[in-house]
């Protein structure tokens, strides 16, 4: 049996259909491996194509522009005029003619202090002044103080007292001399003339003192005038009512407040500048600035810097006088900048042609109809364009709104 089965293997027709099963089994396991039938997983990877830019795209080119250099720093705004008015007398307070807000001109009465007690003083002092004067021959009222001494009756009674002991004493002594008098006469006419001249000059002093008493009666009623006038608190300035400290009825004492008052027509720029920029500034560059809660930008010239730099923070102070539209106000917060130089061609985009991730700034360019991203380096900004230091030239056609390209292609996986 075992013989025969040799026979049928050994074959030649039975020994090509074996080999064709076996190839036909090798055919098969190759087929089932292949690429055909591989995982997606398997696939091999390839380099992705930049994505297609969208037909409705804008775009832009990076240009030349005029552009200055500027510092950019922060501030604030503040009064050019602030007064707390105070009280320069004490008494009670009668009215207040202002409240938080109100606007005033300068000579506008503000606040009146009860005036009838410094009237009665300026009374008592007007009487003074005219016992004064009549006391030096001169009219109750008048302003004219001067007085001639000699005119005055004291000392017109005393020279004469002076002139007749002279006489006498003349006449004693030729008496003497003649022997005919003796010499106890003689001194006792010398006695009498000395007594005489020392009650001229007395008198002369008495007369010196009631001027100087009359300049003191003067004194005393222009200080009682004041006191009446300072009864009246004055607006010193045109401004607008910042604080109301005082009500009607309270006695206040000399200083206490009345009101706040700031002048709004014009007002001081305060600028803090960082240390290693002080050395560029100037007096007379051109400032711009924005306020909070303003969209307007406004203008001025740089008028003071300070002469030291500060030691708590690095900081030098400076500031610019700004005319009032209306629409600051004091202690509004500012962004300002400062033009150190002029106005020098460099390359620019639009700002919204820049898009920020991870700390580095990109544009996408337009090439070949497809967008490439582009890392560049940037510098100044000014009137919604910025400096581009590296990474593009002059005419590079890119994206106008790079966020919205930066977006699409996160939606789109790439």
């Amino acid at each position: 049996m075992s013989r025969r089965r040799t026979e049928i293997v050994n074959r030649p027709d039975t020994r090509n259909q074996f080999r064709a099963a076996v190839l036909a089994a090798l055919a098969a396991l190759f087929t089932a491996c292949g690429p055909a039938n591989r995982s997606p997983d398997a696939a091999p990877k390839t380099k992705a194509e930049p994505p297609l830019a969208p037909k409705n795209l804008k775009t832009t080119r990076a240009e030349l522009r005029p552009m200055e250099r500027t510092i950019t720093v922060f501030g604030s705004l503040a009064p050019l005029d602030h007064a707390t008015l105070s009280t320069k007398v004490a008494g009670r307070l009668q009215s207040v003619a202002v409240d938080l807000g109100s606007a005033v001109r300068q000579g506008d009465l503000l606040a009146q202090i009860e005036p009838q007690d410094f009237e009665l003083r300026l009374r008592q002092s007007e009487a003074s002044l005219g016992q004064a004067r009549a006391r030096l021959g001169l009219p109750l009222s008048g302003d004219d103080d001067k007085v001639d001494l000699d005119a005055t009756s004291t000392v017109q009674q005393a020279r004469v007292l002076l002139e007749e002991a002279a006489r006498a004493r003349t006449r004693t002594q030729l008496l003497v001399e003649k022997n005919i008098a003796p010499k106890a006469e003689l001194d006792a006419a010398q006695a009498a003339h000395d007594v005489a001249f020392n009650k001229h000059r007395d008198a002369l002093e008495d007369v010196r003192n009631r001027q100087a008493q009359l300049a003191e009666r003067r004194a005393e009623l222009a200080i009682a005038r004041q006191q009446l006038a300072d009864t009246r608190l004055i607006a010193p300035f045109d401004g607008v009512v910042q604080e109301r400290h005082a009500r009607r009825g309270e006695s206040l004492n000399v200083g206490s407040p009345i009101a706040n008052l700031v002048r709004m027509d014009a007002l001081r720029l305060r600028l803090e500048v960082p240390e290693r920029e002080a050395a560029r500034l100037q007096v007379g560059q051109v400032i711009r600035f924005r306020a909070e809660g303003l969209t307007n930008t406004f203008v001025a010239t740089l008028q003071r810097l300070s002469p030291a730099i500060r030691e708590d923070n690095r900081m030098l102070a400076a500031e610019a006088d700004v005319k009032n539209p209306g629409t600051l106000r004091p202690g509004q917060f500012t962004r300002t900048e400062i033009v150190i130089a002029a106005a020098e061609s460099v390359l620019c985009v639009p700002r919204g042609a820049i898009v920020t991730f991870a700390g580095i700034e990109k544009v996408f360019i337009l090439k070949d109809g497809r967008l490439i991203e582009r890392a560049i380096r940037t510098g100044r900004v000014a009137g919604g364009w910025t400096e581009v230091l590296e990474g593009l030239k002059a005419g590079d056609e890119i994206a106008g709104e790079a966020a919205g390209v930066a977006d699409a292609q996160v939606a789109a996986g790439h």
